[in-house]
């Protein structure tokens, strides 16, 4: 793939293609492509896992549902990852950095986040217009204006200096968790709890067709994505450009 970080439009688009029809992408699936990333998956062993879930389902001589989800994927996905994995065995892998970035668009997406993060301690409707659904937590203003600040200066660095793209995952992720940690703690139990519920009702479909260990993280990424979704703000990782 020309770019790795485009790893969940990939995807998605992908999924849409062999779906025939475009279908929003719920929670639970971006939660899903997610734990994907987070495990090292590469996006070529997603990419087969879905061919592979629509090649046996459009074989099926009656198909009474369609695939609505990237978790009917999900075994397969899986199987096509421990089958490069054991390709891989012994192979020499030269390590590069990813193809595609571009220092002028990656600044301009850490400026964006910044912007967005600054109009939520402001209180005002971020720039793509969705505004924050809550308020955004007392506790979270001063780990939010340093994540903006942050941002704005990796922006500047990125004019002089161009960085391991790694390495500035590596930190964005450090920001998002803190942000996340400190909406986690501020955020009422009643209103943990509802999302919780909510996580555990559109897994339950899926308990049975995928590993304990990954119903878990699943669980986890559902509940940051929603948490975060309902304070409006961004995400920081470059997957999200």
């Amino acid at each position: 793939m020309e770019n790795y970080f485009n790893y969940f439009t990939e995807v998605e688009e992908h999924f849409h293609r062999r779906r025939g029809s475009t279908l929003l992408l719920s929670t639970l699936d971006w939660a899903l492509i997610e734990t994907w990333k987070d495990a090292a998956i590469p996006l070529e062993a997603v990419l087969r896992g879905i061919d592979a879930t629509f090649d046996r389902y459009e074989n099926r001589p009656a198909r009474p549902r369609k695939i609505n989800g990237l978790a009917y994927c999900s075994q397969e996905v899986l199987a096509a990852a421990e089958e490069m994995k054991e390709a891989a065995v012994g192979a020499h892998r030269e390590t590069k950095e990813p193809a595609g970035l571009n220092a002028a668009e990656i600044s301009a997406f850490l400026r964006r986040n910044a912007d967005a993060l600054e109009e939520l301690m402001s209180g005002r409707p971020d720039s793509r217009g969705t505004g924050a659904i809550k308020r955004l937590p007392e506790p979270a203003r001063p780990v939010t204006e340093d994540a903006a600040n942050a941002l704005r200066n990796l922006a500047e660095s990125l004019r002089t200096v161009t960085p391991r793209w790694e390495d500035l995952e590596r930190r964005l992720t450090v920001m998002e968790e803190k942000l996340f940690a400190v909406l986690l703690a501020a955020t009422p139990d009643d209103e943990l709890v509802a999302v919780r519920a909510q996580a555990d009702r559109e897994l339950a479909p899926y308990r049975r067709k995928m590993p304990a260990a990954q119903i878990e993280q699943l669980h986890k990424q559902f509940v940051h994505k929603r948490l975060m979704e309902e304070y409006g703000v961004p995400r920081l990782s470059l997957f999200y450009m």
